[in-house]
């Protein structure tokens, strides 16, 4: 017996619409069929009232095609259906990073593993000229694989985003300087950055004029952590890591000292757990068979 596929809710260009996700900016989002290469791919329909240079960004998101980043989302097509402009892209299971941790408390070399690949995706769309401008726990995807994935889409300075229409604007960490009204640069996604790592490790935002170090609400980051994540979040963006590649070459050398202070992973954890569960089942089942042995030793005495 053979399974017919779901009709679509609607077609747009060669893609059938499956099922419509909510969306992380604007417009609407659906999961989508690719009839032409018979893939499953996400679809963003922008509003019709989208008041941007339709040229420009379309020129701008073919740009972002050419990235090719295992932290970003790959952008595969844009085009306009019925007056509204539409971009396809890679579909990824998963959930936001603001849904993985849940309120709490990430473990810390997690943390720091999340902020890295973040800091490699958004070097890399630096060095093609793009900046981001909308990184937030609630942009970041953490595939079903654990992998953070930035969406290609809200790469926006230069691929035809308007910065001041809030229309195409995230729920963002903006960076003191944005929040100004100062044209934002690659420092700017550099706080981003730090904002969501700080976040990560305490539950809260930092604040723009100054944060408090992370250990002050979680004594499992070092002092070494401590003084990346608030030069990463310095107010005045010469203080700051100058670039992304500088704060991901940073960031991968508190893995070292995490490891040498003995701050486990999740799954270094859980093994840890599991072992000292054993170890204290094994004790009990020790003491038991003594016991048993000194009862039948009496019993037969």
């Amino acid at each position: 017996m053979t399974t017919s596929p779901p009709s679509p809710l609607g077609v747009i260009a060669h893609y059938n619409l499956l099922e419509r996700l909510e969306p992380s900016g604007p417009g609407d989002l659906y999961r989508a069929r690719d009839t032409k290469l018979g893939r499953t791919v996400a679809v963003r329909l922008l509003p019709a009232d989208f008041t941007i240079d339709r040229q420009r960004l379309i020129a701008g998101a073919r740009g972002l095609a050419a990235l090719s980043h295992p932290n970003v989302t790959a952008l595969f097509d844009v085009g306009e259906h019925e007056d509204r402009i539409y971009l396809a892209f890679e579909f990824q299971k998963g959930q936001s990073l603001r849904a993985e941790t849940a309120g709490r408390q990430m473990n810390v070399r997690r943390a720091v593993e999340i902020a890295i690949q973040i800091a490699d995706a958004v070097a890399d769309a630096h060095a093609h000229g793009f900046g981001h401008g909308g990184l937030s726990p609630d942009s970041v995807v953490i595939s079903a694989k654990g992998r953070a994935k930035i969406p290609a889409f809200e790469l926006a300075s230069q691929s035809g985003f308007d910065k001041n229409d809030s229309t195409g604007r995230l729920i963002d960490y903006d960076a003191p300087e944005e929040a100004r009204g100062a044209a934002p640069d690659d420092r700017s996604d550099v706080y981003s950055i730090g904002a969501i790592l700080y976040e990560t490790l305490t539950t809260r935002r930092p604040l723009h004029r100054g944060a408090s170090a992370p250990s002050a609400s979680n004594p499992k980051v070092p002092k070494e952590l401590d003084d990346i994540v608030l030069k990463a979040l310095a107010p005045n963006a010469d203080s700051r890591f100058q670039s992304a590649v500088a704060l991901a070459g940073s960031l991968r050398g508190s893995i070292a000292v995490l490891d040498a202070l003995g701050i486990a992973g999740e799954e270094e954890e859980l093994g840890q757990t599991q072992a000292t569960s054993f170890g204290r089942v094994a004790a009990m089942a020790g003491g038991m068979l003594l016991v048993a042995a000194a009862l039948a030793w009496w019993l037969w005495r």
